[in-house]
């Protein structure tokens, strides 16, 4: 291996095959173990010969050049629970509906984040004498923001979960995926099991994985964009984000599942481009109908008009949504 002063080494003739792996050469770049380097091919930063390459596993030929390639990001760290800006759109005396920020886990895991959606809304209604126990009902990914309810008691909780169980709710995502879809409505339909990386991965059959649902409609083609209405049947996890990279357009800045689709130059957030946009419920209690709307954040309203460029771009648009 030749060192340079940049993050890069090339492959030369005493080099046994074993250590010609990417995996183990992308080690040495970083100077660090099996998973930041796993991680730094996935998210397309470790080129081979000035490209991208996702293959982990790829025994490189001598002579090739492998670098490290940092993509332009921005950081989103987690805050701490007293400066959370969590809106809260719904509260009563048996559910709370709240928009969840980008960056939030729904609930702690084995790592014990200090800020979690959970732990947020049990602090501001500790003191409430109608909140028996917040409790979760269904969740959000981490990077992914919109709407969500929470149960204010373990009956209520039960109920709605039974909605959700009966698939009920009305829940709509607007999702920008990579690459121009070739069908303007269409329907993923499959199986979802998990490996020991916890990764989500489609299966023929029930008894290895459950039943994933996933029902989307094209509004806007932009470039190498594709911004997508998606409507969930089902409810898994990661659902949405496996469906769309297993058809080879993973959603735009999801850097676990994008395949081998490099993740998009203009896309610079930790978050990915996926919003809770809608949800609608009957309520636990009084059964009525009730209707929630988020407005797109931010950073994706920022990614489009990019996209579009200073002269407005040239979208090609889908079918329009029906209302």
């Amino acid at each position: 291996m030749t060192e340079f002063s940049t993050p890069r080494v090339t492959v030369i003739p005493p080099m046994p095959p074993p250590a010609r792996r990417l995996r183990n050469l992308a080690q040495q770049l970083l100077k660090a173990g099996p998973k930041p380097a796993q991680r730094a091919i996935q998210e397309g930063e470790i080129h081979v010969n000035g490209r991208p390459c996702l293959q982990a596993d790829v025994e490189l030929k001598v002579g090739d050049v492998v670098e490290l390639v940092r993509n332009p990001r921005e950081e989103t760290p987690l805050r701490e629970n007293s400066d959370v800006d969590v809106v809260i759109r719904f509260d009563d005396e048996a559910i709370v509906v709240v928009e969840k920020p980008a960056g939030w886990l729904t609930v702690p895991t084995p790592y014990k984040e200090k800020s979690t959606l959970l732990s947020e809304l049990q602090r501001r209604f500790a003191d409430d004498q109608q909140t028996q126990q917040i409790c979760c009902v269904h969740r959000l990914d981490r990077g992914v923001s919109g709407l969500l309810v929470f149960a204010k008691s373990v009956d209520v909780a039960m109920l709605l979960r039974d909605q959700f169980a009966a698939r009920k709710p009305r829940r709509r995502y607007t999702a920008y995926v990579q690459g121009s879809l070739d069908a303007a409505t269409g329907t993923f339909r499959s199986y979802l099991a998990s490996d020991e990386r916890h990764m989500r991965f489609s299966v023929d059959s029930e008894e290895e994985g459950e039943l994933a649902i996933t029902h989307y409609e094209l509004v806007e083609r932009i470039g190498d964009v594709s911004v997508v209405d998606v409507r969930l049947e089902t409810g898994r996890r990661n659902q949405i984000r496996v469906h769309f990279s297993e058809a080879g357009h993973p959603i735009v800045g999801d850097r676990r599942y994008h395949g081998n689709v490099v993740p998009h130059r203009l896309w610079r957030h930790r978050r990915i481009a996926l919003h809770a946009r809608e949800l609608g419920l009957n309520h636990p209690v009084t059964g009525k109908s009730l209707a929630f709307e988020s407005e797109i954040p931010p950073e994706m309203r920022e990614f489009l008009e990019r996209l579009h460029g200073p002269r407005g771009g040239n979208p090609r648009r889908g079918k329009r949504r029906r209302k």
